[in-house]
């Protein structure tokens, strides 16, 4: 048991998954930008997790990626063009 429990803070601790143990809301992106992209959002007690798929626009249509968001450090968000 004692095993098993460390196994687990190791594995919260190499994957920077703490905030899933706090009581602070957020949103995480892993794999941003490709096929497997998937959107983890915590508000309160529940976790939502959003995956990417073909028809995410609803319509069959395909989008391009047409800029880049940045946040900075004081919470500002700046978009970039391609």
């Amino acid at each position: 048991m004692v095993f098993a429990v460390a196994l687990m803070v190791a594995l919260v601790t190499r994957f920077n998954m703490t905030e899933v143990f706090s009581q602070e809301d957020f949103t995480m992106v892993k794999n941003p930008g490709k096929e497997n992209m998937e959107i983890i959002t915590k508000k309160g007690e529940e976790i939502t997790r959003y995956k990417s798929n073909d028809n995410s626009s609803g319509d069959g249509n395909k989008g391009k990626r047409v800029g880049v968001a940045y946040e900075l450090e004081n919470g500002e968000i700046i978009y970039v063009p391609e």
